[in-house]
């Protein structure tokens, strides 16, 4: 409404200031006291206006004041009533949450009485079943295992009495063997013996004593059996190179070819005493050029037992150095790199006196196992001779069964069929006092006194 008002007085002055200045233009008096008088009625009817328009925003002033404080009342009104509403209805979901806690604590608590005892129940039910599965499995196996042991018993006695007689038959065969090989050894080591000695004499041979050579035979003799080892052996072919002892491998073929394992002892003892009088002094020069030496001779001692005794598939692609005592043999597993060498590139294996025992404890042990493998086909043949002749004895044992059962049906024909009709043929006859039956049939009697 104010801003109607304010248009049209705006547009009021404008119409009379054009009045005016058309008015003036023409200069007439009379018109222009007219139109003073106009402007101050306008002036006049601007200060009512601007009264007016200051009693109204008054007014509208005091208006939106009492709207504001009776708004904020009922704010404040509507906050109060909503704040107990939110109150009572928190504390009416208060009790009908404890009140539904407890009904559900009821029904958990109903269940779990009934859940206990459903499954108590249940528990007896399954130890009254196991306990009597259990009695039954032990009647069960009671009676299994004294079936099985009846039938063990009778096979034992059969096996027995079999094994004993294929066992005896076969020891005979190996003794009379192992005779024979053993009177053919001794006459092999009597010509051995001699023909060494007619060597000995026409070629002036220099014989095996040394420390590393004696404990090396200790060892092989020790730990080998004669058989599986041999002395001086060429085992480089087209080569007159003997080697001190070799190890009978046996071939991958099935023609009983055998392959050498070159085993040769080196005990290199000046320069291990060099190596042990540099160490006493405690020159640093002196032990590494002892060192040094000592790994020299031992890579020369290699590369010659390589160069001589070692000629795959004949012998082995490896073969040992044997050094007699641990102190050398400690001071070349030492370096490492002397080892990886010799493994390398000269295909050694170097052993002292401790590693060697295991070495030949392992080859023993395959001897062994390899002999069992051999000897296998003989304890099959057994066995089957043993299937064969327990199959047999089933056989007898299933009819002299039959042969058994024929008897007992035969026996209650007897005892069933004929009894019934000697007891209805007897059954019109009066029955005697004991007496009397002794009276009448004293041949009774005599049986009573011959059965006491």
């Amino acid at each position: 409404m104010e801003n109607q008002l304010l248009i049209a007085l705006i547009a009021i002055n404008l119409l009379v200031t054009l009045l005016l200045l058309f008015l003036r233009n023409k200069k007439n008096p009379e018109l222009s006291g007219r139109i003073d008088s106009l402007d101050k009625s306008l002036l006049k009817i601007e200060a009512a206006l601007r009264e007016d328009f200051r009693i109204n925003r008054e007014e509208n002033s005091n208006i939106a004041k009492e709207n504001r404080a009776e708004l904020n009342a009922t704010l404040k009104d509507f906050q109060r009533e909503l704040a107990f509403t939110l109150k009572e209805t928190t504390n009416q979901s208060r009790s009908e949450s404890v009140l539904q806690r407890e009904t559900l604590i009821n029904s958990f608590k109903g269940f779990q009485e009934t859940f206990e005892k459903n499954v108590e129940s249940f528990n007896q039910l399954q130890r009254e079943k196991f306990a009597f599965l259990g009695e039954e499995q032990k009647r069960m196996v009671d009676s299994t295992e004294k079936r099985l042991e009846e039938i063990r018993v009778t096979v034992d006695e059969k096996l027995q009495k079999t094994l004993n007689e294929r066992l005896g038959q076969s020891f005979e065969l190996v003794v009379r063997q192992l005779e024979n090989v053993q009177k053919g050894l001794g006459e092999m080591q009597t010509l051995a013996q001699d023909v060494g000695g007619l060597k000995r004499v026409l070629s002036n041979v220099k014989m095996r004593g040394s420390i590393g050579e004696v404990q090396l035979a200790m060892l092989l003799e020790q730990i080998l059996a004669p058989g599986q080892y041999e002395a001086n052996v060429k085992t480089k072919a087209g080569s007159a190179e003997i080697v001190e002892f070799a190890i009978k491998l046996p071939g991958r073929d099935e023609n009983n070819s055998v392959v050498w394992l070159p085993v040769d002892a080196k005990f290199p003892k000046d320069i291990y005493e060099q190596l042990q009088a540099a160490h006493d002094t405690g020159d640093l020069l002196k032990i590494d050029a002892a060192q040094k030496l000592l790994e020299q001779t031992i890579k020369k001692m290699a590369k010659d037992i390589h160069d001589k005794y070692i000629d795959p598939p004949n012998t082995t692609d490896f073969g040992i150095m044997f050094l007699p005592f641990e102190g050398i043999y400690a001071e070349v597993v030492r370096r490492a790199s002397l080892l990886d060498e010799l493994q390398r590139t000269y295909k050694i294996v170097v052993t002292g006196p401790t590693t060697l025992a295991a070495i030949l404890n392992s080859l023993q042990m395959g001897f062994k196992t390899l002999a069992i493998q051999q000897r296998s086909g003989e304890v099959w043949k057994i066995l089957g001779a043993v299937k064969k002749e327990f199959e047999l004895f089933g056989g007898l044992v299933e009819k002299a069964q039959g042969n058994i059962q024929t008897g007992l049906n035969q026996l209650d024909d007897v005892l069933g069929k004929r009894t019934r009709a000697i007891q209805r043929k007897l059954k019109s006859v009066e029955v005697l006092e004991s007496i009397d039956n002794k009276s009448i049939l004293p041949e009774l009697l005599d049986d009573e006194v011959t059965e006491d």
